[in-house]
């Protein structure tokens, strides 16, 4: 399954959007165009989901509450709204589920609640839940939570919450990971940044984990020199799990090296190449070019569509990215591509339009077509500040 369709309200910089998303989704526009944001509605959606995570209240206040995240171009109306079609095919013309959550603070004052403002969940073309119902007239404290977050409520979209609660965002963040006993601190919710990235390799069983890391070996035999094989290691003394490469080296054995001496780039491919093959919910890559040579980020789009075609489950993967390099490959499909524009309105989000699609269409690359379309009108200024 997957998300075929979002529509935003007052999210962020977002006062309202129609986003079109395919199997994979390529996320550009300028720095501060809101493509962090945009990948944000989905590991909000995931936060909610969690029936143990805090559900909707908590989701919000580790956003900084209603008020971050309401777009500050919502003059009048501050319901914060959030839709999403999800179907089994990007191809598919009606959705399979479709849900629908508002939320905005009721009344005046330093104390005011976050109530649920509509939440509505569609199977088909058959509704499930429609709120406020009459319960919630009844007592409001029950608005105070989605009914996607409580297990007693879910029971008949229970497929759709556990869909959403699985969503995956990773930007694996290698200093925290090479030096992550040094640095100590309390990590975040979902660990974004990779920091226990290594404990989650050791709670998979023995037999997948193997098998995943030979694929992952195949591929960085490719693109780092002189690697050879990778394997798991726990250590010995303490129980901690490392990662060690082994790589040619001018003794017959070769030279095994943990983590802790992997380049930046080995660690963020070996981040990608394992959330691609770890589990079948969205999964939100942002800027995955960061730290690599640019020979392998022209290979990402290939490298994700073949890393999945080969994988027990096939996900839709959404990928944020100003790299030009990404983008002049020829493999990406014009469909999945979503383009942020700014304006005094608050950020337009758009698909492809048609003399862009006839450019992609006769052979030229999306960092020829549509990549400058995001450059700031006034940029050369910088270089005279």
């Amino acid at each position: 399954m997957l998300i075929t369709r979002v529509h935003l309200k007052n999210w962020r910089n977002f006062r309202e959007a129609h986003v079109p998303l395919f199997s994979r989704t390529y996320v550009i526009g300028p720095n501060g165009s809101g493509k962090s944001n945009l990948l944000d509605v989905f590991r909000f959606l995931r936060d909610v989901s969690k029936s143990n995570g805090g559900g909707l209240q908590k989701a919000v206040e580790n956003r900084g509450g209603i008020f971050m995240l309401c777009c500050l171009d919502a003059r009048r109306d501050n319901e914060v709204r959030i839709e999403v079609h999800l179907a089994e095919s990007a191809d598919a013309t009606e959705p399979t589920w479709k849900y629908i959550l508002g939320f905005k603070s009721e009344g005046k004052g330093a104390q005011r609640r976050l109530l649920v403002s509509t939440e509505e969940v569609w199977k088909g073309e058959r509704r499930l839940l429609r709120r406020p119902n009459d319960a919630d007239n009844k007592d409001i404290q029950l608005l105070t939570q989605t009914h996607l977050e409580q297990i007693q409520a879910n029971v008949k979209f229970r497929e759709l919450s556990n869909f959403l609660s699985n969503v995956t965002y990773l930007h694996l963040v290698p200093q925290l990971l090479k030096y992550g006993d040094k640095i100590g601190g309390q990590r975040l919710e979902d660990d974004p940044f990779g920091q226990g990235f290594l404990e989650r390799i050791a709670k998979c069983t023995a037999k997948t984990r193997d098998a995943r890391l030979r694929k992952i070996a195949k591929a960085l035999s490719a693109a780092v020199p002189q690697f050879k094989e990778l394997r798991f290691l726990p250590d010995k003394v303490t129980g901690r799990p490392h990662l060690e490469a082994l790589y040619e080296h001018h003794r017959p054995q070769g030279a095994w090296q943990r983590e802790e001496y992997f380049s930046d780039g080995t660690l963020r491919l070996i981040g990608l190449l394992w959330s691609l093959l770890d589990g079948d919910s969205l999964l939100l890559l942002e800027e995955p070019e960061l730290s690599l040579h640019q020979a392998v980020v022209e290979q990402i789009p290939l490298l994700i569509d073949r890393t999945l075609r080969e994988a027990k489950h096939r996900r839709q993967v959404i990928i944020s990215t100003h790299s030009d390099t990404m983008l002049s490959n020829r493999g990406i499909d014009g469909r999945g591509v979503v383009i942020l524009e700014t304006g005094s309105e608050g950020t337009r989000v758009r698909p492809i339009s048609e003399s862009e699609a006839k450019g992609l269409e006769a052979g030229l690359s999306v960092a020829e077509v549509v990549l400058p379309k995001t450059r700031p009108v006034n940029i050369e200024q910088l270089g005279l500040w």
